[in-house]
C-alpha cells in the first residue's frame, strides 16, 4: 500500500509537499484500513484521498508528479539518453528552479509487511541522487545511497544488494539504478520496480476515452466481469438493463447498451448515440474494476470533469466499502465538485483527513494540506464551509466580481474611444 508521497520542484510544487494516506493518531476514522508491519505494529491507512482546490491551484500537478515518478522508474534506463537530457517540468516562475533538482519520494508497504522508502532527485542531465531504505522489524536498512556530487557515486551500506558493483558500473548517469536493475530482472530489486509497474495508474476521464471504452468492452466478453460491469451500469441509474457485445478478431468488440423503452423489451442503442456521460462512466468501469481486483493505486484527475456527481460519489463508495474493495486498492482523485464533501442525506462522504486542499501563494507556488489540519467541527457542513472559503482552496473573488470587472474594462475602453 502507498503510505506517503513527497515531491518538490515539479510544475507548481516549488517547495517540498507531502500527500499522506496515513491516519493521524489524533484522528478517528470509520473507513481506514489496518496495515500490519513486519515489526508487529499496525498503521491505519485511508483507502482514498481527494484533492480539491480552485482552478490552476495545482491539484492536477500532484497527480502529475506521481505519474512522472512512475514514468521515471519504468522508462529511465530504456528511453532516457544523455544527448536528450532528462525529461523534467520544474517550477517555471523562479529562474533558479531550472538549476535545482526535481525531487520524488514514496513510502509503501509490500505484501511481506516490510515498509520501504524509495526516492530520487533529477537534474537536467543526470540523476543527482537516489536512495532505497527498508524497515524490516522496524529497523532502517540503507540499501542504496547514490550521490552524483561524490567521487564514489554509489554506496551500498550493509552490502545487501547482489551484483551491486556490476549494476553501479553499468548504470548511466542519466538513468535510475532501480530501472537498470529491473532490466536484468534483479532478484531483490525487481519487486520494488514492479510495485511502480502495478501502481500509480493514471486516468483522466476526458482523455483516452476510446482506449478505455475498448478495454471495458473486452472485459464484457468475460462472463464474470460482465456481470459486475452490467451491475455498475444499472446502479448508476442510466436506465440501462444490460449490454450486447460482439467479438471482432483484430479490432475492439462492438457494444450496444440495452435501455428500458416504451415496450417490454429493452432497446439496444447504437454506441454513437449514447451520451458522453454514459460513455465516460462505461470507459471508467473497466480500469476501476481492474484496480480493485489487483489492489492497485489508481490516479484519477478531474473525477467530476465528465461524470455526474452521483457517478463520482459511487467511485468514492467503491473504494471506501470493505466489501467492494477487498484487495486494499487505493485512489487519489482531483475534483472541483464540493458536493463530494458531503453525503446527499447529511453526513460526510469523505473524512477530513481524506480531503486535501491546494492553494497558491503570492509567488505562484502550490501548497497542499489536509482539511484535518483546519480542524472542522464534528457537525460542520463541509460543503457549505468550503464554498464559503472557510478552509481555503476556493477562488478569491466576490459574487459578481467578474461581471463588474468586465463593466469597468468596457467603461475604460469607451473613455478612450
Amino acid at each position: 500500500m502507498l503510505l506517503r508521497f513527497r515531491t518538490a520542484n515539479v510544475r507548481s510544487l516549488r517547495d517540498e509537499q507531502e500527500l499522506s494516506f496515513v491516519v493521524s493518531q489524533d484522528d478517528d476514522s470509520d473507513v481506514a484500513r489496518t496495515v500490519g508491519l513486519s515489526d508487529g505494529k499496525q498503521l491505519r491507512v485511508y483507502p482514498l484521498l481527494g484533492i480539491f482546490g480552485a482552478n490552476a491551484s495545482g491539484k492536477s500537478n500532484v497527480v502529475f508528479a506521481l505519474k512522472k515518478m512512475r514514468e521515471a522508474v519504468l522508462n529511465s534506463y530504456a528511453q532516457w539518453t544523455s544527448y536528450q537530457g532528462i525529461p523534467r517540468e520544474v517550477f517555471a516562475l523562479d529562474p533558479k528552479a531550472a538549476a535545482e533538482s526535481a525531487f520524488y519520494e514514496v513510502d509503501f508497504v509490500l505484501d511481506d509487511e516490510v515498509r520501504w522508502t524509495y526516492g530520487f532527485e533529477l537534474g537536467s542531465k543526470r540523476v543527482e541522487s537516489e536512495w532505497l531504505h527498508a524497515y524490516p522489524k522496524g529497523r532502517r536498512q540503507v540499501w542504496l545511497d547514490r550521490d552524483s556530487s561524490r567521487a564514489k557515486v554509489f554506496d551500498f551500506p550493509g552490502e545487501r544488494i547482489q551484483d551491486r558493483a556490476l549494476l553501479a558500473r553499468t548504470t548511466r548517469p542519466d538513468a535510475l539504478f532501480l530501472s537498470r536493475a529491473a532490466n536484468d530482472n534483479h532478484p531483490q530489486l525487481t519487486r520494488i520496480y514492479r510495485w511502480f509497474q502495478r501502481n500509480l495508474w493514471d486516468i483522466t476521464p476526458e482523455t483516452e476515452i476510446a482506449e478505455r471504452e475498448a478495454f471495458t468492452a473486452r472485459q464484457l466478453l468475460d462472463p464474470a466481469a460482465r456481470e459486475r460491469i452490467e451491475e455498475l451500469l444499472r446502479v448508476a441509474d442510466l436506465g440501462i438493463s444490460g449490454a450486447e457485445v460482439e467479438h471482432h478478431p483484430g479490432r475492439p468488440p462492438s457494444v450496444k447498451l440495452l435501455h428500458a423503452g416504451g415496450s417490454e423489451e429493452p432497446v439496444a442503442l447504437d454506441w454513437q448515440r449514447e451520451s458522453f456521460g454514459t460513455r465516460s462512466w462505461f470507459a471508467l468501469i473497466g480500469p476501476l474494476l481492474l484496480a480493485l481486483d489487483q489492489g492497485a493505486v489508481l490516479l484519477i484527475d478531474e473525477l467530476d470533469a465528465s461524470l455526474h456527481p452521483r457517478f463520482a460519489a459511487e467511485v468514492v463508495r467503491l473504494f471506501q466499502a470493505p466489501w467492494a474493495n477487498t484487495n486494499a486498492a487505493q485512489l487519489v482523485f482531483t475534483s472541483h465538485d464540493p458536493s463530494l464533501l458531503s453525503a446527499p442525506r447529511g453526513g460526510r462522504l469523505l473524512e477530513p483527513g481524506q480531503i486535501w486542499l491546494t492553494e497558491k501563494d503570492k509567488h505562484g507556488a502550490t501548497e497542499i494540506y489536509p482539511l484535518s489540519d483546519v480542524e472542522p467541527g464534528a457537525e460542520e457542513d463541509l460543503t457549505d464551509s468550503y464554498l464559503a472559503g472557510a478552509f481555503g482552496g476556493v477562488p478569491r473573488m466576490a459574487a459578481g466580481q467578474i461581471g463588474r470587472e468586465l463593466l469597468t474594462v468596457r467603461a475604460r475602453e469607451a473613455e478612450r474611444s
